[in-house]
């Protein structure tokens, strides 16, 4: 046999990159053209504000990728987490410690992770619905007997709070330090822990993971919880960022805009696909995407219309590249 055939044998199959080296090499294309045609984009002080922004994004978009990787959505994530904080300030004006009452809204959120995770398991609801009710619920009932006026102000002398959505090292925003280690933690339980592959086979094929002795009732409740947790700790980044809560960020688009970063960066619908990495890619490339909105001066039904044509899209791509079938069409329709 000759040499040139051996190689032949040898010869690797060639390199495909994934969806999330595509977004990264599409994100850095497109801050290349922003930098150059819009004046004030690449200036120090746009930079930190992006930075700040997309560290809350891509903070919420860890959480939903849990789930999703699951084989699930949380639409209520974004009330979980507005509702839990506002609940939290509001204790703290009243004079709990603010150590308590975080760890009291951090329960208040696990609290409605396990809900969720146990209506879509345990009464198999579908989570569509489930999350959608539960977040609708959680806002009527945090407006009618905690913040009837929508937004709760945190009041001074809580500088520990302040710090959270302020700046170290000559400017580096503490969001941005809170998204890395949120990144690095998550990036290591789905990796390293038992439970984090159940959660990738759970997603896989979820009666699979059934049949083999996996008990997915209470991992999916796992899954919501992280979600929920995850969730309340960009709420708290949000509250030391802004010294309020507003509970009308759960009408607005933020949802539509986490679940726009988890699928543009590559975790599939299907479930058991995608990791930390799709979350940074995804952010990034949204994050500059809105920057660049708001710098142009875009009205919001201009950014909408973009918002959703890019969700639109990348739903298409995903539903291209990990086509359904009846192994995997089972939870999450």
């Amino acid at each position: 046999m000759s040499s040139e055939a051996l190689a032949g044998g040898r010869r690797r199959a060639p390199f495909k990159p994934s969806q999330s080296l595509i977004v990264l090499g599409v994100t850095l294309a497109l801050f290349v053209v922003l930098s150059a045609a819009l004046p004030g984009f690449v200036t120090l002080g746009n930079l930190f504000t992006l930075a700040r922004n997309i560290s809350i994004l891509g903070i919420l978009a860890l959480g939903m990728a849990v789930v999703v990787i699951g084989r699930g959505i949380d639409l209520s994530q974004i009330a979980t987490l507005a509702c839990s904080s506002a609940i939290a300030v509001t204790l703290i004006n009243g004079g709990w410690p603010p150590a308590a009452a975080i760890a009291f809204g951090l329960v208040l959120a696990i609290l409605i992770g396990v809900m969720n995770g146990y209506f879509v398991s345990v009464i198999e609801i579908p989570p569509l619905f489930t999350t959608l009710a539960s977040g609708l619920l959680v806002l009527g009932l945090t407006r009618a007997l905690v913040v009837p006026h929508y937004q709760v102000f945190l009041q001074p002398g809580h500088e520990f709070l302040l710090m959270l959505g302020g700046t170290v090292l000559g400017g580096v925003p503490v969001p941005l330090i809170a998204f890395a280690i949120c990144a690095l933690l998550l990036h290591l339980f789905l990796s390293r822990t038992v439970i984090g592959r159940f959660i990738y086979a759970h997603g896989d094929n979820a009666q699979a993971a059934r049949m083999s002795g996996i008990a997915t009732r209470p991992l999916t409740m796992i899954e919501y919880a992280l979600s929920a947790t995850i969730g309340y700790v960009g709420g708290i980044i949000m509250v030391g960022s802004t010294s309020l809560m507003h509970l009308q960020v759960v009408e607005s688009t933020m949802i539509f805009d986490v679940i726009l970063v988890v699928v543009l960066g590559g975790i599939s619908l299907v479930g058991g696909r995608g990791n930390v990495l799709s979350v940074i890619a995804g952010t990034l490339l949204i994050g500059v995407l809105l920057n660049a909105m708001t710098i142009m001066n875009l009205d919001i039904q201009t950014q909408d219309i973009i918002k959703g044509a890019v969700l639109l899209l990348a739903i298409v791509l995903d539903s291209y590249i990990h086509p359904r079938d009846e192994e995997t069409a089972k939870q999450g329709d």
